[in-house]
């Protein structure tokens, strides 16, 4: 029986069946809404690392893909090539939160992320009734890279330059959910490490996805003791200039309105310790998260 989204994690065993009905009635509007649309879903942090978070996070994503959202999924895995790196006596080292990449280095990363990291999401969410399929930025040309500007440093580090959308279209449209790991390639033939984030943003861009939404470890944007629900670009500014928000989480909101920016329609940045926070952020009213809007809506309804 497939679990399901609500406001009380364990509300359909502890209510009353009368209970169940508001929520899955809450659900409607936003299937609606959102049947046919693409999401960009950037999958990383502790929801990859413990055994419950992995199983329900890939029975959310099989449940928004059966009620007709397209879904790309792009994931990390740095804690699982640090520890093949370490098996095979290559040390990781990192500058500016990036993971400095040689030759041996890039081998590791497409043995670990593109290989076990890869296939582990596509058979959990098989397990759970979905089709998904293993892709790499190589296959099918789909993440053309650039070397990252501080490549005389980071060595194999790349960026973005291009994405074949048209073979991404092609797997959504056959109902698989594409499973991207982030590596790259440039005219060349040299392969690159991609930032997950990077990557992410960049597919949700070229595809023009309804929403971008990262599953980390951080549960939202912290303005004293609560969560904002949704932040738009100018109350971002303020508090960027207020230092509410401050250090490492300057980047991310300024990237996720760069985003935005772009054509994506709404970036959402969810804990992906919570069960089913996922589902929760998209098919209720309050949303678990903080959604970033270019202006806020005055129509409260369908917020999400």
């Amino acid at each position: 029986m497939e679990t399901l989204p609500c406001n009380e994690l364990n509300l359909a065993r502890t209510a009353p069946h009368a209970a169940i009905g508001p929520v899955l009635i809450e659900a409607l509007p936003y299937i609606r809404k959102f049947e046919g649309k693409t999401f960009v879903i950037k999958y990383g942090g502790a929801a990859m690392k413990d055994s419950s978070l992995k199983s329900s996070f890939a029975q959310n994503v099989t449940l928004l893909r059966k009620v007709g959202i397209k879904i790309v999924l792009v994931h990390g895995g740095g804690d699982a090539i640090t520890k093949t790196a370490e098996k095979l006596g290559i040390a990781s080292r990192f500058l500016h939160g990036r993971r400095v990449t040689d030759k041996e280095m890039i081998s590791v990363i497409q043995m670990t992320l593109a290989g076990k990291v890869n296939q582990d999401i596509v058979q959990l969410i098989s397990e759970h009734g979905g089709k998904a399929v293993g892709v790499t930025g190589l296959d099918a040309d789909t993440i053309k890279a650039l070397p990252h500007p501080n490549a005389e440093t980071l060595g194999l580090v790349g960026e973005v330059e291009q994405i074949n959308t048209g073979y991404i279209d092609l797997l959504c449209g056959a109902g698989l959910i594409p499973v991207i790991a982030p590596t790259g390639f440039d005219d060349k033939g040299n392969i690159y490490n991609i930032n997950a984030d990077d990557a992410a943003s960049g597919i949700a861009i070229a595809l023009k996805a309804e929403k971008l939404i990262y599953v980390s470890d951080v549960a939202g944007i912290h303005v004293g003791d609560r969560i904002l629900k949704t932040i738009s670009k100018g109350e971002a500014a303020d508090f960027i200039e207020q230092g509410i928000i401050s250090g490492g989480m300057i980047p991310k909101v300024l990237s996720a309105f760069k985003t935005l920016d772009s054509g994506v329609g709404k970036v959402h940045l969810i804990d992906g310790k919570s069960t089913h926070s996922l589902l929760l952020e998209i098919f209720t009213h309050e949303g678990v998260g903080t959604q970033f809007v270019a202006e806020q809506e005055s129509d409260q309804f369908l917020n999400r």
